[in-house]
Parts: structure tokens; sequence; C-alpha cells
């Protein structure tokens, strides 16, 4: 018997797994059965100019371990558009605020012949779930506990 559940996909770099990250995967896989592509380090580099703080397999671990997708990958560091390719997914889910390979992603979906919908989710408490605040909050934590005490 076939799987008559859409599949949907869902990419980010889900450094330091947060309540964020979890809302995302969890109003994603609502939508079917979950395929999480995370990002390959180089392309965290190439594209957000930092490191992450943990490395790609790590952060596949993390998410494999959240038991919130059914399949995870690792993205494609010299064509970002192939593993949409081997997946076939129904639905790309992005999030709120997701912008790269997202300009033209339609476009390039159309032009490999794939009839993938594409919808953007809403955010969970931005202000405080943002990987870029997270991260901010664990500089500080370390940079306060590196002072000596009085």
């Amino acid at each position: 018997m076939e799987d008559s559940r859409a599949r949907v996909m869902v990419f980010g770099t889900f450094d330091l797994l947060h309540k964020g990250h979890l809302n995302f995967l969890s109003h994603a896989r609502r939508y079917g059965e979950l395929f999480v592509v995370v990002a390959r380090d180089e392309t965290v580099r190439d594209v957000k100019g930092i490191t992450p703080v943990h490395d790609e397999n790590r952060r596949l671990l993390e998410i494999e371990k959240s038991g919130l997708a059914d399949h995870v990958l690792l993205g494609n560091h010299d064509d970002k558009f192939r593993v949409i390719e081997q997946v076939r997914p129904d639905l790309i889910c992005l999030g709120y605020d997701q912008s790269s390979f997202t300009s033209n992603l339609e476009g390039e979906l159309k032009r490999r012949g794939l009839k993938t919908r594409v919808i953007r989710l809403k955010p969970y408490m931005p202000h405080i779930y943002k990987s870029r605040y997270v991260r901010g909050r664990i500089g500080n934590q370390s940079l306060k506990s590196a002072r000596p005490q009085p």
C-alpha cells in the first residue's frame, strides 16, 4: 500500500535547536511526511558569514532526536536545489524570515519540472526565539562565566 501523505520539505541551519525551530518543524509536519534538510557547514559560512556553533552532523542528530522529522538530510553545497529534485516534495515550508535561496525558489522549481507548492509559516515568538538572539545569549553567558568573580 502506498503512503498517500504529502511530502513536505523544510530547510535550515538549525544551530542551537530552540523552541522557535521546534515550533516551525511541528507546524510543517502537520502538512505531511516531513523531510528536514540541514545546511552544510560550508553553506552556513558562505551565506551567513558565521561558523555554526555545532557542526552539521551534530545539528542533523539534534533534529533526529527531536522526533519531529520523518527524514533528516544534509543539504548539497554545490547545488542547493538537488535535494529538492531527489525528494520531489509536494510542499516546501519556509520560515517567516527565511531568505537564502528563496527569492526565485518557485521559478527554479518550475525550471526543474517540479510542481512543488511553497508556503511561508508564521513565527513563534521571534523576539525571543531567533537563532541570532539565542546565539547572543549563549555568548553572553560564556563571557559572564569567564569573568573573575569578586
